[in-house]
């Protein structure tokens, strides 16, 4: 597109509010978070890293201020210069419908693999939209906010063809998430399977209900395998470091412990741990300087973003910026500045799920931005980060919830719709 062009469609009006969020099943975690109206985000001031670290205490964060044309939100916060783009700056391209899709990640070859609550693995060859199955998915227990979860390929999947996956499984009336590897073979008619399953990693202590299990995966540069483990609405557990629920959790490939981990020294349980008290993450990514961040949903109210520094303690249950759901308050996070603060908060909330931190060519004026889906907020949230701070800067209504959130090959952006007949959609400049 011209740069011309790109002056003409920046001129156009600003999206306008988001659409309201309708009511949505007990099973999920936004229906006593949903409000009317467009979320407030607020941000927090930048905390120094690990190895300069600061005791001072945490702001009392002030609202944002009113969002603006992308070519005015320049100056006053920090934020580099961006060339103008268009409004919306993006197109939107359904591709394929799945059955409650959860998460996706692209094969070398440009299919996409993804996994859909119930316990399926689908193979969605994106240029003919046709959807293959991939066998050999352990038993998964489905219900409430369990089911199939992530799904991400290996560093070096080219040569081990190596993919890993997380869900829920059941002992007696007690569940867990569990993390495994195996290998993808593919076939000639769409399909494939998988072969040499093992175990990972697992939740400790499984629980009654079923809800907050997070299991998010990423690694990192140095093949770190990095897991979300929700605290399973049980609260305490967050801070209680013999269990690994309410953590962020950093592993070797093969489910080991690195040596190097903050509470290594400790051993058991807490030798995986890096950060604690979470509630429950859902979407987690490294930025180009290899920073992790991660997102979490509040209660009724402060939904988070995280920067993730080492040995870290994030405060839940013991602050919040929301409240609980009966209208109990919480203490806020600048109560406790020994405790760790968010970057950015949401109150009402958006109900978080899925992330990425753009680096793609296709869209330039993203890079360095997080897009971040949202379920009762239906809308895809763009923040922008000024080094360790960050603030939201666009929302881009989308008008049904939206699960999961990734970036293509060729860097247009991909995202699935949390329904039954949920929607792959791609995202590419404007015609």
């Amino acid at each position: 597109m011209s740069l011309r062009m790109l002056v003409l469609a920046g001129a156009t009006l600003l999206l306008g509010a988001c659409v309201e969020a309708p009511p949505v099943e007990p099973a999920d975690d936004t229906s006593a978070q949903a409000a009317a109206g467009r979320s407030v985000m607020v941000a927090t001031p930048a905390r120094a890293a690990p190895s300069a670290e600061a005791a001072a205490p945490a702001q009392q964060p002030q609202a944002a201020p009113a969002l603006k044309a992308p070519e005015q939100q320049t100056g006053g916060r920090g934020y580099r210069h961006r060339l103008v783009e268009a409004d919306p700056p993006f197109q939107v391209q359904p591709v394929a419908t799945l059955s409650e899709p959860w998460a996706m990640v692209f094969l070398p070859d440009g299919r996409l693999l993804v996994t859909q609550k119930g316990g399926q693995l689908r193979l969605v060859n994106v240029a003919s939209g046709n959807i293959g199955t991939i066998a050999g998915v352990p038993a998964v227990a489905y219900g409430g906010q369990g089911g199939l979860g992530d799904v991400i390929l290996h560093p070096q999947f080219a040569s081990n063809r190596r993919i890993y996956l997380s869900y829920i499984e059941r002992s007696g009336s007690n569940y867990g998430a569990v993390v495994v590897r195996a290998q993808l073979t593919l076939d000639a008619s769409g399909g494939g399977s998988l072969s040499n399953v093992e175990r990972v990693w697992e939740q400790v202590p499984k629980l009654g209900g079923q809800g907050h299990f997070s299991h998010r995966l990423a690694f990192d540069g140095s093949q770190k395998l990095w897991i979300t483990s929700g605290d399973r609405q049980a609260f305490d557990p967050a801070q209680d470091m013999t269990g690994n629920l309410g953590k962020i959790l950093r592993l070797n490939d093969d489910g080991s412990v690195p040596a190097d981990n903050p509470f290594a020294a400790q051993g058991g349980i807490a030798a995986q741990v890096w950060t604690l008290g979470h509630r429950n993450p859902l979407g987690i990514a490294f930025d180009a300087q290899g920073r992790l961040w991660s997102h979490e949903m509040g209660p009724a109210g402060g939904d988070e973003l995280n920067l993730i520094l080492r040995g870290r303690n994030y405060g839940w249950p013991l602050v919040s910026n929301g409240n609980h759901y009966d209208g109990t308050p919480i203490p806020n996070h600048d109560t406790r500045p020994d405790l760790e603060a968010p970057k950015a908060w949401w109150t009402p909330v958006i109900a978080p799920a899925g992330m990425i931190i753009y680096s793609g060519n296709l869209f330039p004026t993203f890079r360095g931005d997080a897009f971040i889906g949202g379920l009762a907020s239906q809308a895809l949230v763009r923040v922008r980060f000024n080094d360790t701070s960050a603030a939201e800067f666009r929302r881009y209504p989308m008008g049904r919830r939206i699960r999961e959130v990734e970036q293509g090959p060729d860097g247009a952006i991909w995202l699935l719709e949390d329904a039954s007949n949920g929607r792959l959609l791609k995202l590419v400049p404007p015609a």
